[in-house]
């Protein structure tokens, strides 16, 4: 893997702009921020970029972090990406430029695979095309914050890559979408491990239990404090845990969790819940959704 090219002044780490070659992976770059939670706004023209970040700077604003993924098509319009960098820079919001390049072997290669022309091509040939933009982008290259060659790189590579540049640990935030649900009414389709909670005893044959749910404290009591419970924890606990640094090396930074009981309203519930607790003490990011809860 080659590493990254990097300069060294006041760009600000909340502000990326990104940009290269056509060809070297700006689509998949673009997909790796928004993943770690940047908005992406993709191929605006200069004189939108400028509007997109006075926008981004404003008090109400919901965005934190800005990335906007621009390329050699944006020159159809007035202006020019040099230009808006030089004037967020005198307005102090210079962002980060990360520039994706790859070798004229790789981006033929690429393109020949998915059979698409260069932009600009034209009547000529694909290296025409690639000397052009080359020419074209030759300052921006010579400017950037950032050059990265992705020639080498797979997509899980790249991903990793980019995590490292801009999380400083190469970790980007694990997200664990944990769902309970009830197996009558069938198991969710968008789950990556289901968890069967039917073993445990349920509180819909108690009476004083039966019309409250796995929200409520008493039911939660119940479930949790039966001895098979902890061990059902843990081993899930277990589980989850050893399985994220696969995931995240494979480039995967979400996983669904479903826990089931028959109608989705007592066991289910409480473990999920449970579930929750744990994983946000051990610091991850962790939400639950209760899917058959009011059914």
């Amino acid at each position: 893997m080659q590493a990254a090219e990097r300069s060294s002044d006041n760009s600000s780490p909340s502000l990326i702009v990104l940009t290269g070659i056509s060809g070297a992976g700006k689509k998949a770059a673009a997909a790796v921020l928004e993943d770690m939670g940047w908005y992406v706004a993709d191929n605006l023209p200069p004189e939108l970029i400028l509007r997109m970040v006075e926008m981004t700077c404003e008090d109400d604003s919901p965005i934190e972090r800005l990335a906007i993924s621009t390329d050699v098509r944006s020159l159809a319009f007035a202006g020019s990406l040099n230009g808006v960098l030089s004037t967020l820079q005198r307005a102090g919001k210079r962002p980060t430029v990360l520039y994706l390049d790859a070798s004229d072997e790789t981006l033929i290669s690429r393109y020949e695979a998915l059979r698409r022309t260069h932009p600009l091509q034209e009547e000529g040939t694909l290296q025409h095309g690639i000397n052009q933009e080359r020419a074209i982008l030759a300052d921006l290259r010579k400017n950037a914050d950032i050059v990265l060659d992705t020639s080498t790189l797979n997509v899980h590579e790249l991903r990793r890559t980019i995590e490292e540049l801009f999380t400083g640990d190469g970790r980007a935030q694990f997200r664990i979408n944990i769902q309970s649900f009830g197996f009558k009414h069938g198991p969710p389709k968008d789950i990556d491990m289901l968890l069967d909670a039917r073993f445990l005893a349920n509180p819909y044959w108690i009476p004083e239990l039966k019309g409250f749910r796995g929200t409520d404290q008493q039911v939660k009591d119940y479930v949790l404090g039966q001895p098979d419970s902890t061990a059902f924890l843990d081993a899930a606990e277990n589980m989850v845990m050893a399985t994220i640094p696969g995931f995240i090396h494979e480039g995967k930074k979400f996983l669904s969790l479903g826990v089931g009981c028959t109608g989705g309203h007592h066991r289910s519930v409480a473990l999920a819940e449970e579930l929750q607790r744990r994983f946000d003490l051990q610091g991850l990011t962790a939400r639950v959704s209760h899917r058959d809860l009011a059914k």
